[in-house]
């Protein structure tokens, strides 16, 4: 037997959740193909088969938190894959003088493939057509391939048979969402059989214990306790280890966007048809942001230790959210960048942040990051700075508001910026002209051509 194991997951990192088994037990691997995925505070990380050969046991299940070098699993390099047959509802099934490395521990022993299937099919549902689908599980627990871990918990605290719920995941996996519309549907089905006496069915039904635990619309439970992710749990100590370990203070101004959404408007049809790029406001609040830095390098230092670290290089992040969470991949070395190149720059980590595809050089070693709550429509929030960096820009909503002009009242697109810094190493002065640098070249986006 070869073990699986944990592989290194990266710089400082140390844990990972199971997230997905692409394998069941039994099945036939060929040498890199991958196993299983791993998802950690920054990234997914996918195991491959060191080995052709069949995955003879999986030890760890979906969700659990395991560590470098942890041995989540096996791999039989002398076993060949179970054959596999139909039964005659065309239902695939594996017989049972299948080889030992593809049977699970957790099988029904049968003497023979036709006696396993009835109680089976009898067991979950009465009527026939639901049989096939309880007899073709994997050789695992039949709702472990077949669902997320949060579906599992949700359907264990209310009672439901996963097996009785068609997936409608990737794969046909079941998901929370799929359980929820589950535990839905029980309160119309109560009512059909028509009883003389209203609290004889209520006592017969199985569904009152989950019905105690719904909201007050009847429709969803009323609480769902969902496990942390490791990558949500590690977001929660880096931002608690940044308000601890730093005088974080937030300093706010704001710009009168007319030039740069007249200039994006003129050049954003060209650059997107001669360069396949959408020009959005962020290449230029990065351009601003670096050479801001430029003039006021203490906001791109570091403190280690006693002492300053002051870059003469910018790593730009770029915060990211994705559906595994906020992720800040930074561009290496922007400073040597273009209004262009920085556009380009963060499609791409943007991308493969939203993909899924970030590597470790993505995600480490940034100076400076930007995160841009506008998107999603906040007006003014306090950014926190993204530790051990020493600050970070946070941009907002463009929205139409009156202010004064040369002594008039005029309609101009105003956006408010916020630059949240660490207090021990920027004094409030440096802080502010550092944000009066970016409104200065973003209200006068043709200074940025001059560097």
């Amino acid at each position: 037997m070869l073990s699986i194991k944990v592989p290194p997951l990266g710089e400082s990192i140390t844990e990972a959740t199971v997230s997905r088994w692409l394998k069941n037990e039994g099945d036939a691997v060929t040498a890199g193909e991958t196993l299983v995925e791993l998802e950690t505070d920054k990234i997914t990380v996918e195991v491959p088969a060191l080995k052709a050969g069949v995955l003879a046991r999986r030890g760890r299940a979906e969700g659990d938190v395991v560590k470098v070098d942890d041995i989540i699993g096996e791999l039989d390099e002398n076993a060949a894959a179970a054959p596999r047959t139909t039964n005659p509802n065309g239902n695939a099934l594996n017989p049972t003088a299948s080889s030992p490395a593809a049977v699970s521990p957790t099988s029904p022993p049968a003497p023979t493939a036709p006696a396993a299937p009835v109680p089976v099919m009898a067991a979950p549902a009465a009527p026939a057509p639901a049989a096939p689908a309880s007899v073709a599980p994997a050789p695992t627990a039949p709702s472990q391939p077949a669902s997320m871990p949060a579906a599992r918990r949700l359907a264990a605290e209310s009672g439901i048979d996963l097996a009785n719920i068609p997936g409608t995941g990737r794969g046909g996996m079941v998901s929370k969402p799929d359980v929820i519309a589950a535990i839905a549907a029980p309160p119309a089905a109560a009512p059909a059989p028509a009883s003389p006496a209203p609290a004889a069915p209520a006592r017969a039904a199985v569904p009152p214990a989950p019905v105690a635990r719904r909201a007050s619309n009847g429709s969803e439970p009323r609480e769902v306790r969902e496990k942390m992710t490791t990558r949500r749990k590690r977001i929660a100590e880096n931002l608690l280890q940044a308000q601890h370990n730093t005088a974080h203070l937030t300093t706010f101004n704001e710009i009168d966007m007319s030039a740069i959404v007249a200039l994006r408007e003129r050049m954003k049809e060209k650059v997107e048809k001669e360069h396949g790029v959408k020009l959005s406001f962020m290449p230029f609040f990065a351009k601003a942001a670096i050479m801001a830095l430029k003039a006021y390098p203490i906001v791109n230092a570091q403190i280690d230790g006693d002492s300053l670290v002051y870059k003469n290089y910018v790593n730009l992040g770029i915060a990211v959210a994705s559906d595994a969470g906020l992720v800040v991949p930074n561009i290496k070395d922007a400073e040597s960048l273009g209004i262009l190149g920085l556009s380009q720059e963060i499609a791409a980590v943007a991308k493969r942040a939203r993909d899924g595809k970030l590597t470790m050089e993505d995600l480490t070693a940034g100076t400076f990051t930007i995160t841009n709550g506008g998107v999603f429509g906040s007006l003014i929030s306090t950014p926190i700075i993204n530790y051990p960096q020493s600050g970070i820009l946070g941009l907002h909503k463009t929205q139409d508001r009156p202010i004064a002009v040369s002594g008039q009242v005029v309609i101009r697109p105003m956006m408010y910026v916020a630059l949240s810094y660490d207090h021990r190493i920027i004094d409030g002065q440096q802080a502010v002209l550092y944000l009066v640098r970016v409104k200065e070249l973003m209200e006068d986006p043709a200074s940025m051509l001059i560097d």
